[in-house]
């Protein structure tokens, strides 16, 4: 089998970067697991500017990964706060392995400056690659095969 013989047009890593593949949606994503929630907060922490952040915001509304809910605080008008949906929370072991990869590759001299912990006991949480039967799986023992929405291209193999 040859992956070049097969069309890319519904790849789902392609598709998930249509939602956060660029570095605002992921800081953005960033603030909102780390408990900041609001346009303003999210703003002032990131640094990003008010069109952009609206922008990443809609996106992630748009694609479920977010929800807004209003809030007034005395004497403001309403503004909405952002929480993760179950889409959302699904895609904490892809920020926790970019933050362990970033910790392992490109640390801070001081270490990191964010440890991700069990609220129960303490300890790291690190994410690991685990088959449906339930065995770890270590990296070099996965494999990648069609699955059944992959289609063959039309004009044959990218040379």
């Amino acid at each position: 089998m040859d992956w070049l013989d097969f069309d890319t047009d519904n790849c789902s890593v392609q598709r998930t970067l249509d939602v956060i593949g660029d570095r605002w949606s992921v800081l953005v994503l960033r603030e909102v697991f780390n408990g900041v929630r609001r346009f303003d907060r999210i703003k002032q922490h990131t640094g990003i500017s008010d069109s952009v952040l609206s922008d990443r915001l809609r996106r992630l509304l748009d694609a479920g990964v977010l929800v807004a809910s209003e809030y007034r605080e005395p004497g403001s008008r309403r503004r909405k706060e952002y929480r993760l949906t179950d889409a959302g929370l699904d895609l904490q072991p892809v920020l926790i392995s970019m933050l362990r990869w970033g910790d392992k590759h490109r640390a801070d001299p001081a270490g990191p400056s964010l440890n991700v912990v069990h609220r129960g006991c303490g300890a790291p949480v690190r994410t690991e690659i685990v088959c449906d039967a339930g065995h770890p799986v270590p990296q070099r023992e996965v494999r990648n095969e069609p699955g059944p929405g992959a289609r063959k291209r039309a004009t044959g193999p990218v040379v």
